[in-house]
């Protein structure tokens, strides 16, 4: 495969995922305005680090081009799961955020009763693709599942949950590991071990006794920690410029974050921890025959980055 930057990287998964993203909606449908609020949602910006894994997991194990368009729909999927995700945080009940990707929110926009519903939307579409893909592929029934899982209770709004209910108070940095990997983590584990599930047509119980599988599950958790970490520590040292999003919210809203927990040199002193982390996974996955190398680009961006 041989290792490229991460603007390549990004590049090319935009041009891989764009076009599923715009078959979505109908034109039909495109008129109705709270469509028009998600896609406004959807288009607007972002670096598609989900949709990226999902095409890196899918070059390291070699997939094969009949199941590649399968992948791209997941993709997809996943992205209108993480969209329905941010509209929602972003809502004054929630986070109350002004700017997402150097725009105004979704709320902002359109109001926050169409932004719920934009958001409901999204979260249903995803659902209706899912059941749609099964019926064509039963083969493809736990992948579903889990990614259905992962943005439910065991995942993304179990995460959120206890975001909430940990607001003006001490928390013990192992419910904030947990909290972050539900709320981020999660997704993050769609994003990586979806194409090999597809591809091996898995189901739950064989996923469990899986070697391969289980490396993905771990590099997907350390990633999640690390990503967040990493936004914890730029939320106190970048800016709303750089970010594209409100900085400092976290110390406004008296949230716990790794930052208020560890101290910064803590911060990054953990970052650094799960960096490795990841490096040793890799190179497990390596060990198996696969070419890891655009795998470390992400890594190497995502603990250095300043966005």
């Amino acid at each position: 495969m041989g290792r490229e930057d991460i603007s390549t990287l990004l590049g090319k998964t935009e041009e891989w995922i764009l076009p599923e993203l715009q078959s979505i909606f109908d034109e039909e449908e495109s008129l109705d305005i709270t469509v028009k609020a998600a896609l406004y949602s959807l288009f607007a910006g972002g670096k598609r680090l989900r949709p990226l894994m999902m095409h890196l997991t899918s070059e390291m194990i070699g997939l094969g081009s009949d199941i590649e368009p399968d992948v791209r729909y997941f993709a997809a999927t996943l992205e209108m799961l993480h969209t329905y995700s941010l509209i929602h945080d972003d809502l004054p009940a929630l986070d109350n955020d002004e700017l997402r990707r150097g725009k105004p929110t979704c709320h902002m926009v359109f109001g926050e009763g169409i932004a719920v519903l934009a958001g409901d939307l999204l979260l249903n579409k995803a659902m209706e693709r899912m059941f749609s893909i099964c019926e064509k592929n039963p083969g493809y029934i736990y992948t579903a599942s889990v990614m259905s899982e992962n943005s439910g209770i065991k995942g993304m709004l179990g995460g959120q949950s206890i975001d909430i209910a940990s607001e003006e108070k001490e928390i013990p940095l192992d419910l904030l590991i947990r909290l972050q990997e539900k709320k981020t983590g999660a997704f993050i584990e769609s994003a990586v071990v979806t194409p090999y599930y597809l591809s091996k047509k898995m189901t739950r119980e064989e996923s469990i006794n899986d070697i391969t599988a289980e490396y993905l599950r771990k590099l997907a958790a350390h990633i999640g920690l690390a990503f967040q970490i990493k936004d914890d520590i730029l939320d106190v040292t970048s800016s709303s410029e750089v970010l594209g999003k409100s900085t400092g919210k976290d110390a406004r809203d008296s949230k716990a974050t790794f930052v208020t927990l560890l101290g910064l040199d803590g911060a990054n002193m953990k970052l650094e921890e799960e960096s490795r982390s990841i490096s040793v996974i890799l190179a497990k996955l390596k060990g198996q025959g696969f070419d890891t190398s655009d795998y470390e680009t992400l890594k190497e961006f995502l603990v250095n980055r300043d966005r």
